[in-house]
């Protein structure tokens, strides 16, 4: 397997996320990164998407999920959003990044990293 790598950058969504009450009732923002690992080879050679990781349908999907679910913790969010990405076979194995900003006085955000590969 090459080390070719699909960034999805900065996903900005306003979700239901925490365990304080006010958390419960007022959205916030969290920042979602992903860097999907697969083999490119082939579809640099076809130029068909079909050859392709569809990467405009696991960013739907992964602001989907989290538009429509609450978490208490973003380590949960992580590993759900991995699993979204995993769901496509040709993604090897997948970094996610999941930021909270203003989480914390004094600090620009709070954030959990994994990876992940398929089984």
């Amino acid at each position: 397997m090459n080390s070719d790598k699909i960034y999805l950058t900065n996903i900005n969504v306003d979700i239901l996320i925490g365990i304080n009450p006010e958390e419960r009732i007022n959205k916030q923002s969290v920042v979602i990164n992903a860097v999907l690992k697969t083999d490119c080879k082939k579809v640099a050679q076809s130029d068909d998407i079909s050859d392709a990781v569809d990467y405009s349908i696991i960013h739907d999907q992964i602001v989907e999920h989290a538009n429509s679910t609450h978490y208490d913790l973003i380590e949960t969010l992580a590993e759900n959003v991995a699993a979204i990405c995993l769901q496509n076979k040709a993604v090897a194995e997948c970094t996610v990044k999941v930021d909270k900003p203003e989480a914390l006085e004094f600090a620009e955000s709070v954030a959990i990293e994994i990876t992940r590969g398929q089984n």
